[in-house]
């Protein structure tokens, strides 16, 4: 092998242990010495290697101290060795889990709902930088779906989500924390979704109220329903454990309501005061055993190949002010929810029924 060519080989080699964590920030190199040994070459050809990593910004060699990778990456290389890392990594993981048994649609469900329920936790309040939109509010198997994906969609742009139920993005929304908003919180008195609610906490703005779709929101329970579920009120039935949603989620806005009207007790349901954050963890406690029955969504019970009583078609919504709705990305994906391909990809999702997805309905 020529010297020359040899040389791009020890940089390219160097190049991906830096890659791949094998080498850190501040990590020595071996020496020249060492070096010729391992490649059994010349030291003028190590020493053109590290020339070449040297212009890369890789690494830094200062006398007597010896050749070291950077302390801090040049930006214009950091981001795609960050993220050659974390594939990396990706696939490390994902060799261990599917040799350990694990399949493909086994592995990509854990991951969604281990994100989601990272998305639930209190988190400080988050800058905007520039092409990123914020989302906060209740969480959605679909605008996971849209998150993974809005920057193949829309190039150039991100969607950052923090699932805090549909009471806390409101919230987000009126305190500035974020540009939109998903809610599907249920007005008893008016029998309709989210306007209500909206009126209350941003009193005087301008709202664009976007139709996401309507889902069938109902009890989750084992595939072959052992305990012989037929609806709410079996929730009060002794020895039935129960799976509720977070307080201020439009889930437990909902549930409250008809457990009053169908004359419930909260203290008398087993299980009432047991919080979940999403609608994968109420799915996931069912299908460990953890619990009988839990409220969700029939999208989460299909996930997990459960049983499901739909009791609700609930209507969620994205809640978008009137100002951010004009500025881009908002205000491309506003115009994507109204086409054929979006409807498509959200019919999808089980429980999901597109007849009113992108409608807007304007608030003064």
């Amino acid at each position: 092998m020529s010297e020359s060519f040899l040389y791009e080989q020890i940089a390219e080699s160097i190049r991906q242990d830096i890659i791949n964590g094998n080498l850190n920030p501040g990590d020595r190199l071996p020496s020249l010495r060492e070096m010729t040994s391992r490649w059994n070459c010349t030291i003028g050809t190590v020493q053109r290697a590290y020339r070449e990593l040297t212009q890369q910004g890789l690494i830094t060699s200062r006398t007597g101290q010896g050749t070291k990778v950077v302390e801090k990456l040049p930006a214009q290389l950091e981001t795609p060795l960050r993220r050659a890392a974390l594939i990396h990594r990706a696939e490390t993981f994902l060799l261990e889990v599917l040799t350990a048994g694990y399949s493909p649609p086994e592995v990509e469900n854990a991951i969604r709902q281990a994100l989601d329920r990272w998305r639930t936790l209190e988190h400080e309040e988050f800058p905007a930088p520039p092409q990123i939109a914020r989302f906060a509010g209740s969480h959605d198997i679909f605008m996971t779906w849209l998150a993974g994906n809005f920057s193949d969609i829309f190039p150039g742009y991100a969607l950052q989500l923090q699932f805090s139920g549909s009471l806390g993005g409101l919230i987000a929304l009126a305190e500035g924390r974020a540009e939109i908003a998903g809610s599907h919180l249920w007005d008893k008195q008016s029998d309709s979704y989210n306007l209500p609610f909206i009126r209350r906490l941003l009193p005087g703005q301008k709202i664009a109220v976007l139709t996401l779709a309507h889902r069938r929101l109902g009890l989750i329970l084992p595939k072959d329903n052992p305990q012989q579920i037929k609806g709410l009120p079996d929730l009060g039935r002794e020895g039935i454990r129960f799976g509720n949603r977070q307080t201020g989620s439009g889930s437990r806005v909902w549930l409250d309501a008809n457990l009053e009207r169908a004359g419930l007790v909260p203290d008398h349901i087993r299980g009432y005061d047991s919080e979940m954050l999403t609608h994968l963890e109420v799915a996931l406690a069912v299908a460990e055993n953890k619990i009988d029955i839990g409220l969700g969504l029939e999208a989460a019970a299909h996930n997990y190949g459960l049983g499901f009583i739909p009791l609700t078609l609930e209507q969620y919504d994205l809640v978008i002010p009137a100002k951010i709705a004009d500025t881009s990305p908002v205000n491309e994906m506003m115009g994507w929810f109204a086409s054929s391909k979006a409807k498509k990809e959200i019919a999808k999702f089980p429980g999901y029924e597109t007849h009113n997805t992108g409608k807007v309905v304007q608030i003064e």
